[in-house]
């Protein structure tokens, strides 16, 4: 009798699909300390969160894998199993190499529901068969040209430690097994960014199929592509020009007004902080002039070098200071609240209007920034940065991918998106920031200040850490991966008690709409030792004014007349 594997998807299990993300890619010579990054901003309502790790191992002859759509808790099949797997913490493996994606939907005609590889399925099990970004585009495109590819179009991201890699997708349809794709090295010195919008134009082509990949490689080397990609488009109608004309993008996913203003404008806030003159792209990225405006790079050189803080807080952006800013209008309410709920567009005396789409969103289930440090053992060198929300509402908790156990807080037993738990992170950073939320400017600072305090001591431990490690691990392998075990576990732990402590204090502070004055860290006491009166701030004096123009003379007192 033939045994079973079972494909654990790493992070999420959802009947939704994660149709909202976004990713950041940074280069080994744009990062501060030559590591190479990715981020990744999970999106999607009703989505849990949560972490674990997939074991790697050898596997009898024989052996079959069991493959999974994960959005939807879907059985797709099995293939074979391979001789030997790599072990998977979330979305990094034990040898620093990296794959987390976009989606960005495309022609939907070209879906294939027959398909048994799902995106998440791809990422997965990519992770569990590669060493390097690029033994892993060939393993993912061989994957969906073996089994077929029924998601719809994609955006991965790939990385090791010496190279970064964007790989878009699409599938042929129904019926047609395989998809096409083109992948592009990010220079070493760039960094790119992808947001539900497919990025790939016009790209180097090369006149001979690679034999032994069996698809075509540019010249360079740094571009890799389906032998079929111009063809298809070609056959399909969605091409009719020279090939070196030829745009992935336009082709399998042309633009609209809601895909540059909820996608390209995020790439674009990310590209803004790092990089002079990005107003040129403004008319690109507010998608209101979409016949006339030039198209952003795909990768583009910082004029500084990031370091860890910078992807980690690139990922809390809500347009501040932009032309998208949303602080400074009444959809804010009486706090400024950079958060809209949806649906993101709605319609108001049959007129069509939108909230932004920032990067940071209360859809987020979770958030992450993959390190990857080729000057270091893998044990130490790669890093998963993890964290159960909204990436502006936590504290990211390093996971090295040597760990042979996550923090319980990640993966609470007892809880689901349907079952909230006070031992699950999910749950208790969601808690925390939907009282944020509509209290905007009262509660953030007290939010940021915990998450700040908690984030320097975190991302400051790293070389004591790691020195110590380095110094045990010739000697004794085991004990060092443990330390960087135990390291892991404990952080996770005091993110979520000092996050319950947080929601605690909030709670007393802040009830009902008023707040409780301090002085030297302590609630004010009257001489009979009950707290002290509450302060009622209520609104500022903008929001005051939007009541008055709203209303007129409704509230006005008759002794103001």
């Amino acid at each position: 009798m033939k045994k079973i594997a079972f494909c654990l998807i790493f992070g999420l299990m959802s009947m939704m699909e994660a149709l909202a993300c976004t990713n950041f890619l940074i280069g080994k010579n744009a990062s501060a300390d030559g590591s190479t990054m990715l981020t990744y901003n999970m999106d999607s309502y009703g989505m849990y969160g949560h972490l674990f790790i997939t074991p790697g191992g050898k596997h009898e002859a024989g052996e079959m894998l069991r493959v999974m759509d994960f959005d939807h808790n879907r059985f797709m099949g099995e293939i074979p199993q391979i001789a030997e797997t790599y072990k998977v913490v979330g979305y990094i493996n034990e040898h620093q190499l990296s794959v987390t994606e976009t989606t960005f939907v495309g022609r939907e005609e070209l879906i294939n529901p027959e398909g048994m590889m799902h995106y998440t399925s791809l990422m997965n099990i990519t992770l569990q068969r590669a060493k390097t970004a690029r033994e892993a585009i060939k393993v993912l495109t061989d994957l969906a040209e073996t089994y077929g590819y029924c998601s719809s179009g994609e955006t991965f991201s790939i990385a090791d430690p010496n190279e970064i890699w964007i790989l878009e997708m699409m599938g042929k349809g129904p019926g047609c097994k395989g998809a096409v794709w083109v992948a592009i090295r990010i220079p070493d010195d760039c960094i790119c960014a992808h947001a539900n919008q497919s990025r790939i134009r016009q790209f180097p082509q090369s006149k001979k199929i690679d034999k032994k990949l069996g698809f075509y490689v540019a010249a360079n080397g740094d571009v890799m592509y389906s032998k079929d990609v111009v063809s298809f488009a070609r056959e399909k109608g969605f091409f009719s020009g020279k090939d070196q004309d030829f745009s992935f993008c336009e082709a399998y996913s042309p633009t609209n007004f809601h895909m540059q203003r909820a996608c390209e404008a995020r790439v674009w806030s990310f590209f803004n902080k790092h990089i002079d003159g990005m107003e040129r792209y403004l008319d690109y990225a507010d998608g209101k002039h979409l016949d006339t405006a030039e198209p952003m790079p795909l990768y583009i050189k910082p004029k500084h070098k990031l370091t860890l803080r910078d992807a980690m807080d690139g990922m809390r952006d809500h347009y501040e200071g932009t032309p998208f800013d949303m602080t400074v209008d009444c959809g804010g309410g009486a706090w400024q609240s950079p958060y809209r709920p949806r649906p993101q567009e709605w319609e108001v005396d049959r007129k069509t209007y939108y909230h932004e789409r920032p990067i940071a969103s209360q859809q987020a289930c979770c958030a992450m920034v993959c390190q990857m440090r080729g000057w270091l053992p893998n044990a130490v060198g790669g890093i998963l940065w993890w964290g159960n929300d909204d990436a502006c509402m936590v504290t990211y908790t390093p996971n090295y991918c040597s760990a042979t156990r996550i923090a319980t807080c990640y993966d609470d037993p007892e809880a689901t998106d349907l079952k909230f738990s006070w031992n699950s992170a999910f749950w208790i950073c969601n808690w925390i920031s939907n009282m944020v939320y509509p209290r905007w400017s009262q509660l953030y600072p007290e939010l940021k200040k915990v998450r700040e305090e908690l984030q320097d001591k975190y991302v400051g431990n790293q070389d004591k850490l790691e020195a110590a490690v380095l110094q045990q691990l010739e000697e004794n392998p085991e004990a060092a991966v443990e330390k960087l075990t135990a390291y892991g576990e404990a952080c996770g732990q005091e993110m979520l008690a000092r996050w319950k402590q947080l929601g605690e204090y909030m709670i007393v502070k802040y009830n009902d709409i008023a707040v409780k004055p301090e002085k030297d860290g302590k609630f004010e006491t009257t001489k009979d030792g009950l707290g002290a009166p509450p302060i009622r701030e209520g609104y500022n004096e903008a929001y005051r004014r939007v009541i008055v123009n709203e209303t007129g003379e409704k509230y006005l007192a008759p002794n103001s007349k």
